[in-house]
């Protein structure tokens, strides 16, 4: 169970990367919170009660890798970063629709996935894959407000 854990929390193992590993994550997400909304019918409701059911689904995945890996939050889980990016796409439709939108909100979560802001420092100090998603989530919060508050602001 240990190993389908980190399988799945590595995405495969393309967290192992050397180089950015959250980005190349982040860019599955990017390409799944796609796919969701061009190839799936979703009625407006399900799509919030499945980001929040996967939320969990990953949380738990986290807590077995990082066990398996020894590590809080390791570079090598990426799933959080795919997570959240799907979630920002999700949220904001327009931007799936739009490359310089992506571009945007793809800009903006890794900015703020880095850089952690208050309180998403605190977020990532939570107990085992609670923190590795927290923070993410969180980092998705701040990217989906500034996307939403520039469309307002150009509407």
């Amino acid at each position: 169970m240990r190993n389908i854990a980190v399988f799945i929390a590595t995405l495969g193992g393309l967290g192992r990367m050397r180089w950015a590993p959250g980005t190349w994550g982040s860019l599955v997400g990017l390409l799944g919170g796609i796919a969701t909304l061009r190839w799936f019918d979703w009625p407006l409701w399900a799509l919030p009660v499945s980001l929040a059911v996967k939320f969990v689904i990953c949380a738990l995945i986290c807590t077995v890798a990082e066990r398996a890996l020894g590590i809080h939050d390791a570079p090598a889980i990426i799933l959080d970063e795919a997570w959240a990016m799907a979630a920002i796409v999700i949220s904001v439709p327009r931007a799936a629709a739009s490359w310089p939108l992506l571009l945007a909100a793809f800009v903006l979560f890794r900015a703020f996935d880095i850089v952690k802001p208050f309180p998403l420092k605190r977020l990532a100090r939570l107990p085992s894959g609670w923190g590795i998603m927290a923070d993410d989530l969180g980092a998705a919060a701040y990217a989906v407000a500034i996307l939403l508050a520039a469309h307002h602001l150009i509407s």
